[in-house]
């Protein structure tokens, strides 16, 4: 596929992306946690204050780990060395499965919404992480087999989460760090990526399939219902 093709579709997942995250965190992880309004002041404090810390969390792993989420094959700064980033996306994708097993710990519903989230994001991320490490040297079938592993940590993190995560009272804190992380990746990386993509035109493709990304998490939460 031609790169001018590719990165059109890539911006699209992209923003595709983004509104499911955002779909997602406001639509199911919050509201589950809040419990339909029963939450009291003090647990509401807690709740929203982990929802801070996931947001800060990668904040800090962007800022002072150098984590970045590639989502196109133009990359103006190639890192020195490739493999930061599959160190980086290992652990991305540990939590990525923490998460998930925290989600369908607290009912269905919630583990499948999740879970599509983190698909969404996924796909344009991975593609994007190829891609650096192709420009970075290594070679097609070694970059694969990599990226693969890398991901493949996702499982370990599912297995790890099935086991700690489980009691009374995960939904309190598992969900809203969830949500802060899926907000930050969302307000911080995938929306100031999809404004950078052209003509106006573009942008309202771009903001269309950003909306059908929400609309998607909201008909799963009424069905789901």
């Amino acid at each position: 596929m031609k790169e001018k093709v590719l990165n059109k579709i890539l911006l699209l997942f992209v923003a595709f992306s983004a509104g499911a995250l955002i779909g997602d965190s406001f639509l199911h992880l919050l509201p589950e946690a809040i419990g339909g309004g029963k939450t009291g002041e003090e647990a509401l404090f807690r709740i929203f204050l982990f929802f801070i810390a996931g947001f800060c969390l990668f904040f800090v792993l962007e800022q002072f780990i150098k984590w970045h989420h590639h989502h196109s094959t133009r990359h103006p700064e190639i890192m020195p060395f490739s493999y930061l980033i599959l160190i980086s996306d290992g652990v991305h994708n540990f939590i990525d499965g923490l998460v998930i097993a925290g989600s369908f710990l607290v009912s269905f519903e919630i583990g499948l919404a999740t879970s599509l989230a983190v698909i969404l994001h996924e796909i344009p991320q991975e593609i994007g992480d190829f891609a650096v490490l192709i420009y970075g040297g290594v070679k097609k079938g070694k970059a694969l087999l990599l990226n693969f592993i890398s991901a493949a940590i996702a499982i370990l993190g599912g297995v790890v989460g099935f086991f700690l995560l489980k009691g009374e009272g995960v939904s309190s804190f598992i969900l809203p760090f969830t949500a802060g992380c899926f907000v930050y990746i969302a307000a911080s990386d995938l929306i100031p990526r999809v404004k950078e993509g052209g003509e106006r035109r573009e942008g309202a493709i771009h903001f269309l399939a950003f909306l059908t990304g929400i609309l998607i998490l909201a008909l799963m939460k009424i069905l789901f219902k």
